[in-house]
């Protein structure tokens, strides 16, 4: 973990030599945050040449190839048995990304709630993505995974009557484990809330920076 403490603050000190942000989105498998990301590089359509996006998987494209199909540049990390990406494989992600010519880079990591939460990648933000579909107890039951997240996105919202899920609760426990979390509240499929998360996170100013 240690070393992986001192890849992570190598890469973002490349992140920052290059003027790149970068946003790690974590969440469990189905929150949305795919979706999350491709919200994101559909409203940024203009300038999605300027946008790599690294998508962590076990084994699979299904991600990444969603995300291609909206014209954003797509890095494939597969970690075979592992359920977490580390700083090493962003590292080794990046020597087929043209640095000068990207601005934003988002990295999706492995759908889990536990295992990312003990290896920063170099990432300038953490925003984790929750849904209303995960149950009352997400939170409550992975803390860890919150305590140095500076995002979170309740997702599906929705779907919290039907799924009998108190939103202002799920919102108070999160702010239980880490009172300086950021909250939104979104439905992604609904185009409800997306545009509020992009605004904090600055990404159409960023695009626009000569």
């Amino acid at each position: 973990m240690a070393r992986n403490r001192r890849l992570a603050d190598n890469n973002l000190r490349l992140f920052d030599k290059h003027g790149i942000r970068t946003i790690n989105i974590l969440g469990s498998v189905g929150s949305g945050k795919t979706s999350l990301v491709e919200a994101i590089a559909q409203k940024l359509k203009d300038h999605r040449d300027e946008i790599v996006v690294i998508a962590g998987d076990v084994t699979t494209t299904i991600d990444a190839d969603r995300v291609a199909q909206h014209g954003v540049r797509t890095v494939q990390v597969n970690t075979g048995v592992e359920c977490h990406l580390d700083a090493k494989l962003i590292q080794k992600a990046l020597e087929t990304v043209d640095l000068a010519s990207t601005k934003i880079i988002i990295i999706e990591n492995v759908g889990n709630l536990i295992c990312p939460a003990d290896f920063p990648l170099g990432s300038h933000l953490r925003l984790v993505v929750v849904s209303v579909t995960e149950g009352p107890w997400m939170i409550q039951k992975h803390p860890v995974m919150f305590h140095e997240a500076d995002l979170l996105v309740i997702n599906k919202i929705d779907l919290a009557e039907i799924m009998e899920v108190d939103v202002d609760q799920l919102e108070q426990d999160a702010k239980q484990v880490n009172p300086r979390l950021v909250v939104f509240r979104t439905s992604i499929r609904k185009d409800q809330g997306v545009d509020a998360v992009i605004e904090h996170l600055g990404l159409h100013q960023i695009t626009k920076a000569d």
